[in-house]
């Protein structure tokens, strides 16, 4: 574990330095919450916000995630990539230390967006239910981390992983059950949302608040996740720079 804290430390000390990057990760989710969750009228629900908070937690989490890699990104660019292969230490460490950021940093932001829900008048935060939320956006981050730094391990420049990013993270996001049900979508819309692990990860969350759980949702994102740690461990032992 020593040397997946090391890499953990590192690059949140990096990050908590640049307050620009702190403080612009949050305005989108916010935005979202505030102009959306309070001003969009609705038919399907009398609370808007309370149907809407879940799926913004989602999308801070997507963010977070889909971002993560740049951090990789920028270890290439700089040449600190190749000489963290070579060190003694296994290469697993440092995907794990990404891993851990990416998932640490993605938690915080939610916090955030989670108080400005509660302060914003959403009523479904209680305690077992925040608890519950963790634990879905930790399954979640460790989901898009692992994802979004097996592909910075083939993207050579920050501007070819902005496009990956900007191709994959809003797609993911529109075509999930964050702003409507099922019931009210298109039924080619609602197909793809019932598939999507942005949706398995926003139904968890509104089933914990209006039961039954989503258990199926749960093993879904538990199984995806698992592989896509492996895939990204087996990739990061491959690799050469």
């Amino acid at each position: 574990m020593h040397p997946v804290l090391v890499y953990f430390v590192r690059d949140m000390r990096r990050w908590v330095r640049g307050r620009l990057n702190v403080y612009s990760t949050l305005i989108m989710p916010a935005a979202w919450l505030i102009f959306v969750g309070l001003a969009l009228p609705t038919r399907f629900t009398d609370h808007y916000l309370d149907f809407i908070a879940p799926g913004i937690l989602v999308l801070t989490m997507l963010s977070a995630g889909m971002q993560g890699g740049s951090s990789l990104i920028f270890d290439k660019i700089l040449g600190f990539f190749n000489k963290f292969l070579a060190l003694p230490s296994p290469r697993e460490a440092i995907l794990f230390g990404k891993i851990l950021f990416i998932t640490v940093r993605g938690l915080l932001q939610a916090t955030v967006i989670m108080l400005l829900a509660v302060l914003l008048g959403a009523t479904i935060f209680t305690p077992a239910m925040i608890l519950f939320a963790y634990l879905v956006l930790v399954l979640f981050g460790v989901l898009l981390s692992a994802f979004s730094t097996a592909v910075a391990l083939y993207v050579q420049d920050h501007d070819s992983y902005a496009a990956v990013n900007a191709v994959l993270s809003m797609p993911l996001f529109f075509t999930s059950s964050a702003l409507m049900p099922y019931d009210v979508m298109p039924a080619w819309l609602a197909t793809i949302a019932r598939v999507n692990p942005v949706s398995f990860a926003i139904d968890l969350i509104r089933s914990f608040a209006a039961p039954p759980v989503a258990w199926t949702s749960l093993l879904g994102l538990v199984v995806i996740a698992c592989l896509m740690v492996a895939v990204s461990s087996f990739l990061f032992r491959r690799v050469t720079v």
